[in-house]
This record gives structure tokens, C-alpha cells and sequence, in this order.
């Protein structure tokens, strides 16, 4: 895997403001929102292309390793036909060809162990982006809802306060979803009691996946 792809998936995984968005200026939060979605889906596709590259070499290096080891037991066959017809020069022939194949496999099955290797993190990659897809666009419906109900409020007394006061309103709530999605504070802000819950059920919720899927890999590793 390219280096600067890796760098671009682990700075979207760890929330790297620099990998998220260009510019912030001059942008509403919902379009910078948008925009970061569509760059994480960008990169799921680029991952997904090199780990089909990845999971084909593996499979043809596999069938590979298959037949010379086939090809190896066929030749110990006909080396010790030979021998047994007093044909020395052809049991040799054989096993020229089997200290071949017997140089080969090693390279192979480290080729084999790399790719396997590249295949996981690839994959691991992949489920990690994903996850962060959700995580954002949960955050992003936050954010509409939020706006949503801010625009159906009761308009405040005096036009300049109104509006600054909303103006105010919106840009804690992008700052909320901008540190979920970036781990970068725009500013002091509190979340309210009720989206502090929630997400903290929701992390529970997905903690509680991974232990009873260890668990399970676990008991089948023992079974």
C-alpha cells in the first residue's frame, strides 16, 4: 500500500482536520461537512481498488505454490522409479528439477505471508473508513436536525440580535460535529445531555460488538 495512502486513511481515521476539509472559510458547515464524506468515500474506493489488486496476486501466488509442491511430489515419484530401474540418470534429472523447486518455495511463501499481510490491513483499512463514513454522517443529520429546529423557533426581538444570536447557534453546532469527525475543537462548547447519552450508548453498543466477536474467535480457536 502507497504511503500517502496510507497517510490519507489514518488521518481520516484519527479525525486529522488537514485530511477532512481544505478550507473552512468562506463555506457553509453542511456543505464542509459534504464535502468531507464524499473525500472519505473517495478513498474507500481507492483502498478497495488496491486490495482487489492485492487479494488476486495473492490467489495466483497461491495456485502457484499448489503446483510446484504437486509438481515436487510427482518428480520424488519418478526419482524413485528411476532408481529402482537402475536409471541413475534420470532419477538425477529429477531431483535437479526438485532442488529448483525446493529454492523456490521459500521465496514464494514469504511472497504468500506478505500479501496475506497487506490483504488484512487492506481490509482492516476499509472497515475503519466505513465506520468513520457512518460516525460523519450521523453527525452531518445531527447538524440538519439541529438547524431545523433552530429555524422553526420563534423569531427573537430585534433584527441585528436575532440574528446574531442564530448565527451564533449554527456555528456551535457545526463546531460539535466538527470535532466528532476532525478530534479538532473549534471552540469551548458543551454537547447536551441527551447527545452526550446517546453517543455514549452507541459507543457501548459497539464496544459490546467487538468483545463478543473476540470472544467468539476466541472459543473457536479452542474448539
Amino acid at each position: 500500500m502507497a504511503d500517502s495512502l496510507r497517510n490519507r486513511v489514518s488521518q481520516i481515521v484519527i479525525g486529522n482536520v488537514h485530511a477532512l476539509i481544505d478550507r473552512v472559510e468562506d463555506a457553509t458547515p453542511e456543505a464542509v461537512m459534504e464535502q468531507a464524506i464524499r473525500r472519505v468515500d473517495g478513498v474507500v474506493d481507492e483502498v478497495r481498488q488496491e486490495l482487489g489488486v492485492v487479494t488476486a496476486n495473492r490467489h495466483l501466488a497461491q495456485r502457484q505454490h499448489t503446483e510446484l509442491n504437486n509438481r515436487h511430489l510427482q518428480l520424488a515419484a519418478s526419482a524413485e522409479e528411476a532408481v529402482s530401474m537402475q536409471r541413475d540418470n534420470l532419477a538425477r534429472a529429477a531431483v535437479e528439477k526438485q532442488l529448483a523447486i525446493e529454492a523456490q518455495l521459500p521465496v514464494l511463501e514469504a511472497s504468500l505471508q506478505d500479501l496475506g499481510q497487506k490483504e488484512g490491513e487492506l481490509s482492516g483499512y476499509v472497515t475503519a473508513l466505513m465506520g468513520k463514513k457512518r460516525e460523519m454522517e450521523e453527525q452531518l443529520s445531527a447538524f440538519r436536525t439541529s438547524r431545523a429546529r433552530m429555524a422553526e423557533a420563534p423569531a427573537m426581538a430585534g433584527g441585528l440580535n436575532a440574528a446574531t444570536a442564530k448565527a451564533e447557534s449554527a456555528a456551535a453546532a457545526f463546531g460539535r460535529v466538527f470535532e466528532r469527525q476532525t478530534g479538532v475543537s473549534l471552540g469551548s462548547h458543551q454537547l447536551s445531555v441527551e447527545q452526550a447519552n446517546k453517543l455514549k450508548e452507541l459507543d457501548d453498543l459497539v464496544l459490546n460488538k467487538r468483545v463478543e466477536e473476540r470472544l467468539a474467535q476466541l472459543k473457536a480457536g479452542k474448539a
